[in-house]
């Protein structure tokens, strides 16, 4: 039941949880790390011109998108704008957003809940690992949560104060949908719940209400699709679609294909004392993946405790707010472990605050209802179950599970023989320590890098090291770790290309792990070739034809033609015969080089 928001008894307290979260978010993002270099050379590409911002250019020539509506750089941008292409201006906004979040999922569950609920939940989202590590980097999925939990605000406002706030609500998702597209989408089914179990009136006015916020949904959602597809100058290819259409982004790369295994796939990034591996997604689809030796210490601290309220709630699943953040709950875990697609880890950082109001929730209703029954076991469970995670790899503060383990006998003998509120409070030690602990040591890594992750590598599957060998280049965790400067190898071969270059000073035919060093750490007028995987047809051999003809290219960089394996699609072949055919190969001894680069493009080619 949504309830009026009791008088403030704490005015210190949400402050006091929204400056924890600035402490964790922001600390040493001044450290000269620019996150996912994918999106930070994006963001300096989109700051030379309009339709580069406007579209998300990768580049600063205008050839190619990233593969995302450029939503959540738009912020980054404008950042950089004002204060200057650095590290810390371009995750200035992700703090911001980070922290907003925070706040705004309190006086969410506050209207519902009441004000100690809030605080909880406040408490239990800022401390969630994956939350943490994504708010410090520059991934989409920071601004998406926000976004979320705004449309959460509005629609637990709309069951108050009209549909006003249902069409805000709508308004919400939609822009979600333009910062990580169908994603956005998943929370909806909970959203319409919520609204028609809360509201009162005739069904059938009730449901034109949500038809009516249907229509706002799709105008925001669509707005900038149709704005691209119908632009009528010149425009960056859409990257990662097929056809160079935002429709076929939106239900393929960025739809479908996320859900059925139809794209393509990458690697999951563990930060362990200053260290990074690599390793698949998360582990294979199924009823375990949250909880498995890589997922589980992101999000699952609270998971079995939310399921466990969940069960018990009985009719109370037809409470608005049960069904809100339950159905979130449900929907997002259900969807994210069944995923056969492409799927990373810091993904789940949009069930962060789903898991943190059930959690909270959840424990007021046992505290009212079964403080000497099912909440003992409740903690009992939670803090096996953090034990568990935590002995899966005992050097990465392997103690804690100790002090789990003591506090909670400590809390359930107090629950069980005296059931004080101040036991309920201790009880909450438990609980929460073991994830704190591990969001502390994430705010102390410099760069989350391309594929974020917050603690150890552990368990069957592991991250190791990449091969040094396999089937051609694979290139795309280039500068992934969030540094992205050009080794001397690179730099005198830009230079070189500078002093006797053409309108495009270098073309550079990889990966765009690989181009965007290229991008971060010169004003050149670099390009890549092919967008985020090197697949797409951008720029296409016609295009290369035409820069050649007029004068407007003279230098490409890309991988020899002898390294093995199959192009990763047609137009990737085509222009790689395109550059055998049109251009010659550059004497290292030109350009001052020592011979082939490692770990990048490895041959200059003058066309």
């Amino acid at each position: 039941m949504i309830t009026a928001a009791p008088p403030k008894t704490r005015p210190w307290a949400l402050p006091l949880v929204c400056l924890g979260a600035v402490v964790l978010y922001a600390w040493k993002i001044g450290d000269g790390q620019v996150g996912n270099t994918y999106y930070a050379a994006a963001v300096k590409s989109m700051t030379s011109g309009f339709t580069n911002f406007l579209f998300g250019s990768f580049d600063p020539y205008g050839v190619v998108t990233v593969d995302k509506p450029p939503m959540a750089l738009w912020p980054q941008a404008l950042s950089v704008l004002i204060f200057g292409y650095h590290g810390w201006a371009l995750l200035l906004p992700q703090v911001l957003e980070g922290v907003a979040a925070v706040f705004l999922l309190h006086r969410t569950v506050r209207l519902w809940a009441g004000e100690n609920v809030a605080l909880l939940a406040a408490a239990i989202l800022a401390l969630t690992p994956v939350t943490v590590i994504i708010d410090r980097d520059n991934n989409p999925d920071t601004l998406l949560v926000l976004f979320l939990v705004a449309a959460a605000y509005a629609l637990t406002r709309s069951l108050r104060d009209g549909r006003k706030w249902l069409w805000w609500c709508a308004f919400f998702v939609g822009c979600g949908f333009l910062t990580k597209m169908l994603q956005a989408w998943i929370v909806v089914p909970a959203l319409v719940a919520a609204y028609l179990a809360g509201t009162t009136g005739p069904l059938k006015r009730r449901l034109l209400d949500v038809l009516g916020a249907g229509v706002v949904l799709v105008v925001s959602s669509f707005w900038w699709i149709a704005l691209y597809d119908w632009w009528p100058g010149a425009k960056p290819y859409m990257g990662g679609s097929e056809d160079g259409s935002a429709w076929d982004l939106v239900f393929g790369y960025n739809g479908f294909g996320r859900l059925s295994g139809d794209g393509e796939g990458g690697g999951v990034m563990i930060m362990h004392n200053g260290q990074q591996t690599v390793s698949s997604f998360g582990g294979d689809p199924g009823p375990g993946r949250m909880f498995n030796d890589v997922v589980g210490g992101q999000i699952s601290w609270l998971l079995p405790l939310a399921l466990l309220v969940l069960i018990v709630l009985g009719r109370r699943w037809r409470d608005a707010g049960w069904l809100l953040w339950g159905g979130w709950l449900v929907v997002t875990t259900v969807v994210f472990s069944f995923a056969g697609g492409i799927w990373h880890l810091y993904y789940t950082t949009a069930m962060a605050p789903a898991v943190a109001a059930v959690s909270a929730a959840g424990l007021a209703l046992l505290w009212r209802r079964h403080r000497r029954t099912l909440l003992p076991v409740a903690v009992a469970g939670s803090a096996a179950w953090a034990f568990a995670l935590t002995s899966r790899d005992t050097s990465f503060y392997g103690w804690t599970r100790w002090a789990v383990l003591a506090t909670a006998v400590a809390a359930i003998a107090w629950l069980v023989v005296a059931p004080h509120r101040r036991a309920l409070a201790a009880a909450l030690v438990p609980l929460l320590l073991t994830p704190a602990v591990w969001s502390f040591a994430a705010a102390q890594s410099t760069s989350a890098g391309t594929l974020p992750a917050a603690g150890p590598a552990t368990g069957p599957g592991a991250p190791a090291p990449p091969s040094p060998g396999g089937p051609g280049p694979k290139l795309v965790l280039s500068g992934g770790d969030g540094t992205a400067t050009l080794s001397d190898e690179q730099r005198r071969i830009l230079d070189y290309a500078r002093r006797n270059g053409t309108e495009i000073t270098l073309a550079v035919n990889a990966e765009a792990g690989a181009v965007a060093p290229f991008l971060i750490d010169s004003d050149a007028t670099v390009i890549g070739m092919g967008g985020f995987g090197g697949r797409d047809d951008a720029p296409s051999v016609t295009q290369l034809d035409r820069w050649l003809a007029e004068g407007k290219l003279r230098f490409v960089l890309s991988s020899a033609a002898t390294v093995p394996g199959p192009p990763r699609s047609p137009a990737q072949g085509a222009r790689q015969r395109w550059i055998e055919q049109h251009c010659a190969v550059v004497d290292p001894g030109a350009y001052g080089g020592a011979g082939p680069l490692r770990g990048g493009p490895d041959t200059l080619y003058r066309c």
